[in-house]
């Protein structure tokens, strides 16, 4: 495949595009960090939702569902699709509470909700945790498709991808905070969406692949396809638990995922924090889980499923990119199928990919720089520094953190592996993040040893385990193993550990009014509350979780059979996603009446 002259001039031109816009936005981006890291806190609610979609669409996710499709067929989707219910509980429970906070950052909410010494280490300790080791991991994944992807369709070497791609993404986050982040996303979605379809379209039309129907007659396919796991067939019962029961059962509510943690929190609570107001915060969360889950997984899964026609195996993708097969895996099988794509679409479908990319490695710079900045260096280093120094610390570590997850990403090799490890990490400290909110006797001891616990717990099963003689264990035993054994730690130590000072949870509960049960020793101040918020708003919340899932779930669905021909489960689908979201709608009315 040669890149044309013309395909390369569409890279180049929205590589200066995004640059100028990252330049342009310098000067208003040092005037503060409530500017750098929060666009001064007035951004609409399309705006946000569009940048956390665009945040989410990055360049390894392609790859990952490539992966999951090539290995488990459609319905290994579910490990992420699973997540919707901890989106939608973000919306209609959390999203209001985390404005009403006034925080600049997530983590400075430690400070708010706990007491003592150990709020001010879980945070400063969270800071460089999340900031910087584990956000470069996730930046190393997503820079480690960008390397695959750069191999396959512009024959770059590994280093040549990262100091191109890395250099435009960290001038322009570096320049321009947040704001220029949310500007450049909006035009980034927009290209990665068109680039996705594109693909799609161009996959289907490939001779070895024959078109929409005889792709669903394929043979090869054969099991590939169903949406859902056999409920009955006894050969595919540990499929059902593994793929489906686990993830819809247990994972959403357990596992913190960077975009999909329980509660909120990461650059999602960023740019719930950045929201001029509450409705806006709302607004755009639900934005966000509608695109993620029900407008962008298809023209994905439909690549996917014609690289398994065009490429059948690992060794034909190896036969055909020579030069690539130190990083193939089922995972290059996306990049592999952009290479049928014509002159001019080319270019516009390599510029989507860099947009994929830049907007998920802009965000993540932007985001860790926050922490290390704000939760760290301000918090605990220099107190005193003035915003002018925070700004200039923020660009620095910014640059930083690139140059860390470029070297990651070096020795990476698979981005399924990668997911699978950061779940894990993550696994049992999910209730955590939903109960703080509603249950005083959480301190930040709980939330300290879930944080140790489930780091050893998931490196026992997934480093050492067989070492020590055992048979080795399936990736959704693990998680649920270690989900059991680190909520089982952190509930013991909450109970074994002093509680919040009464003074900090009274002010907590006057600040973010969050009712409910948990809190009853702790009545907010009633001069400081309207007579119209006293009411418990968590179960109407809940029902219009309930009521969103649905109507995003079954648009979904309703997208995909309709795709496969099955028109009558795919109009059903749709005509309960309608209903479903027009009770919501009027729901949703109510809730927010009560704000």
């Amino acid at each position: 495949m040669v890149v044309s002259p013309l395909d390369w001039s569409i890279v180049v031109f929205f590589f200066l595009f995004y640059l100028v816009v990252g330049l342009a936005m310098t000067r208003r981006a040092g005037k503060s960090t409530a500017e750098f890291f929060a666009a001064g806190r007035s951004m609409p609610w399309w705006l946000l939702g569009i940048s956390m979609v665009a945040t989410t669409f990055s360049t390894d996710t392609p790859n990952l569902v490539a992966n999951i499709v090539r290995e488990d067929g459609v319905m290994g989707n579910w490990v992420w699709w699973a997540f919707l219910p901890t989106g939608m509980l973000t919306v209609f429970v959390y999203a209001r509470l985390w404005r009403r906070s006034g925080v600049l950052t997530d983590l400075e909410f430690y400070e708010l909700r706990y007491s003592g010494k150990s709020a001010a280490f879980l945070r400063g300790f969270r800071a460089v945790y999340l900031g910087v080791f584990f956000n470069v991991i996730i930046m190393a994944s997503v820079s480690l498709a960008a390397i695959k992807i750069g191999s396959v369709l512009l024959n770059l070497t590994p280093i040549q991808t990262i100091l191109i791609a890395g250099t435009v993404t960290v001038i322009y986050s570096s320049s321009g905070g947040l704001r220029g982040v949310l500007v450049t996303d909006l035009i980034q979605f927009t290209i990665a969406m068109i680039g996705a379809v594109a693909a799609a379209v161009i996959a289907l039309r490939h001779p070895d692949v024959g078109g929409l129907s005889s792709m669903l007659a394929h043979p090869l396919l054969e099991g590939k396809l169903s949406i859902f796991p056999s409920f009955t067939d006894p050969d595919q019962r540990g499929v059902l638990v593994a793929i489906f029961l686990m993830p819809i059962i247990v994972q959403w509510w357990s596992v913190w995922y960077p975009g999909s943690e329980p509660g909120g929190g990461s650059y999602i609570a960023q740019r719930m924090l950045a929201a001029k107001d509450e409705k806006n915060a709302v607004g755009a969360v639900f934005l966000f889980n509608a695109a993620h889950y029900a407008l962008r997984p298809w023209p994905w899964i439909l690549v996917a499923l014609c690289s398994l026609l065009v490429f059948p195996s690992l060794d034909s993708l190896k036969e055909a990119f020579p030069h690539a097969a130190n990083i193939i895996g089922h995972d290059m099988g996306y990049s592999a199928m952009l290479t049928f794509l014509p002159t001019g679409l080319l270019g516009v479908v390599i510029a989507s990919l860099i947009a994929a990319y830049m907007s998920t490695i802009s965000t993540h710079l932007n985001w860790g720089a926050s922490y290390a900045v704000h939760d760290f260096y301000s918090r605990f280093l220099r107190p005193e520094a003035s915003e002018k120094e925070l700004v200039l610390v923020g660009r620095v570590v910014t640059v930083v953190l690139m140059i860390l997850a470029g070297c990651v990403a070096l020795v990476m090799e698979s981005a399924r592996d990668n997911f699978q490890i950061m779940l894990m990490v993550g696994a049992g400290t999910g209730l955590i993040f939903i109960l703080r909110w509603f249950w005083w006797r959480i301190n930040a001891a709980s939330e300290i040893a879930a944080m140790i616990i489930s780091f050893f717990v998931a490196v026992y099963f997934r480093f050492l385990h067989h070492r020590f003689g055992f048979a080795p264990l399936s990736d959704a035993m693990q998680l649920i193993l270690t989900v059991g054994i680190t909520t089982a730690g952190w509930l013991t130590v909450t109970w074994l550990t002093r509680p919040v000072d009464r003074e900090v949870l009274q002010r907590f509960c006057t600040l973010i009014r969050p009712g409910g049960p948990g809190w009853k020793q702790f009545p907010p101040d009633p001069e400081s509350v309207d007579a119209h918020d006293k009411a418990w708003q968590v179960p109407l919340g809940i029902l219009c979780m309930l009521l969103g899932c649905l109507s995003i779930y079954s648009a979904l669905f309703a997208t995909g059979y309709l795709i496969y021909g099955n028109y009558l489960p795919g109009g059903i689908l749709t005509v309960v996603a309608v209903l479903s979201a027009l009770i919501l709608v009027y729901k949703w009315r109510q809730l927010l009446a009560k704000d």
